[in-house]
């Protein structure tokens, strides 16, 4: 018995130090990045053809888009052979305010630090609640009563859409939604339902509804759809971000009071726009509209840390979250997380101590009469337009009878080649990275993060002219160009494949 009751106390024993062994953090070796990153610094593109999106990757390799990037501050990205690119492109209007801004990798490395409660579940989140109060602050009308009192977090735009639309309906007691042509607003099964692009829906069966679209900028169109009293939301960007089409300036206020009138949510989408991509702290303010429900995303977190909110009025919030019974209707798992939160706090305090909201408006406004003053007069350049650091290049068919020839013979292939021809020799010569708008549109966009330099705005003009004016001979580089990329073209379009990318 008493070698039994041994065995049995030296067995618990043992067991004690094994699970010891695999709990302590102690017990586990580092983990060490760069020799990670050294060991693969050349097979980025194949893991990704092999392992995520070879269609995309070849895409990228036909486009002459697959430099090797391996470093990012500011408005710039280097490449592994030390060249610096211009980032025009800003993954997607992510990083406004830089990429790696040392504020906010600090102010992340101290919540890391504090070893923080980190998503209790049941039980307050300590920090999404601060968040939630510097954004309402910060939001038009400035969070005061009967405004945008209330804050829902997620983990992106997409995903903060998806809980717009249920705040809407359910607060509304409707469920029709009234999105615009040619509007984006994620890729998720309830934000895809909004999209007015057919080739971003196509194939994924049938979407939440019902969903009515209407022109964007048509208010006549909007007030026949909202008279009939059944409409839940209105989802609008304010700025659609794929082409930078910028509306009338009665059309958002006109909107808003129209929703009003007929019992319906206005939701800005100001995911792309907001946290001062077009000189605004959100786009809404050039209009001084403030919304019912208002998305945010993309720049919120500095690029560190994925996140989403929605902003709205209390009572819609209040409508919702009705009854303890109903306290956790609508939830999500990370958008309240604490790296997120604070990485969003520490990206407010950047806007707002370093001005970079006023520094887009003068470098966007700068880098614009740039731009004009540089092609503007070009046969082939149609309009040049845009708010802040978000503009809008878009071309036109020429009317020299050797330039159509060029002109049709792209467009038959692919609407989108004849900015793949500019941008192709904007990156290899120029080295700046920026992308077609939108599929079938002749349209070149500009988002860079916002705290590009003048000069860079100077040097963006420059070199536009230079790739530009080289579409004035036929033939020419360009046009050699599009011509190669012809091939590709087809096989794109017989595989579904595009070169615009999601936002």
């Amino acid at each position: 018995m008493a070698s039994e009751r041994w065995f049995s106390a030296a067995h618990a024993t043992l067991r004690a130090m094994q699970d010891s062994i695999r709990t302590d953090p102690e017990s586990v070796p580092p983990f060490d990045v760069e020799r990670m990153l050294a060991a693969h610094a050349r097979d980025t593109f194949e893991l990704h053809a092999r392992h995520i999106n070879p269609a995309m990757v070849g895409v990228l390799q036909t486009l002459g888009f697959d430099a090797r990037f391996v470093r990012g501050e500011g408005a710039y990205l280097w490449d592994d052979e030390g060249h610096r690119y211009l980032d025009l492109l800003g993954g997607y209007a992510v990083f406004n305010i830089g990429r790696n801004h040392p504020v906010v990798r600090d102010a992340i490395e101290q919540a890391m630090r504090a070893s923080l409660p980190n998503l209790p579940g049941i039980g307050m989140f300590r920090t999404s609640g601060i968040l939630a109060k510097e954004l309402c602050a910060a939001a038009p009308g400035g969070g005061g009563p009967g405004g945008l009192e209330s804050v829902f977090f997620a983990s992106s735009g997409a995903e903060a859409m998806d809980a717009a639309i249920k705040f809407a309906r359910c607060s509304t007691g409707r469920a029709r939604i009234l999105a615009c042509h040619r509007g984006y607003h994620g890729l998720t099964m309830g934000s895809l339902a909004l999209c007015g692009h057919p080739e971003f829906r196509d194939g994924f069966g049938p979407l939440i509804g019902p969903v009515t679209f209407v022109p964007f900028d048509d208010l006549p169109a909007l007030e026949r759809e909202l008279r009939t009293g059944d409409v839940a939301a209105f989802v609008v960007e304010p700025i659609q971000g794929k082409g930078v089409f910028i509306p009338s300036d009665e059309y958002l206020p006109e909107a808003a009071r129209l929703c009003s009138r007929h019992g319906a949510a206005l939701i800005a989408d100001e995911i792309q726009t907001g946290f001062g991509r077009t000189g605004r702290m959100f786009a809404c303010e050039h209009w001084g509209v403030e919304p019912d429900i208002m998305v945010v995303a993309k720049a919120l977190s500095g690029g560190y840390v994925p996140v989403g909110a929605v902003l709205m009025r209390e009572r819609i919030n209040r409508a919702v979250f009705d009854s303890m019974q109903n306290c956790s209707r609508i939830q999500t798992t990370f958008g309240q997380n604490d790296l997120a939160m604070v990485a969003g706090l520490a990206t407010l305090h950047v806007l707002r101590e370093g001005k970079v909201v006023e520094h887009a408006a003068r470098v966007g406004e700068l880098m614009l009469n740039g731009l004009r003053r540089a092609i503007g007069a070009m046969p082939i350049v149609k309009e040049i337009r845009g708010k802040g650091l978000m503009i809008g290049i878009e071309f036109g068919r020429p009317e020299s009878l050797s330039l159509r020839m060029g002109w049709d013979l792209l467009h038959k292939l692919d609407q989108s080649l004849f900015c793949q021809a500019i941008l192709m020799p904007l990156m290899s010569d120029h080295r700046m990275l920026a992308q077609v708008a939108a599929h079938r549109v002749d349209i070149i966009k500009l988002i860079p993060p916002l705290v590009m330099s003048e000069t860079d705005a100077d040097d963006v003009a420059r070199a536009f002219e230079k790739t530009v004016g080289a579409c004035n001979q036929f033939p020419g580089p360009v046009w050699e160009i599009g011509k190669k990329l012809s091939s590709a073209a087809l096989r794109r379009v017989s595989r579904g494949v595009g070169v615009a990318g999601p936002s």
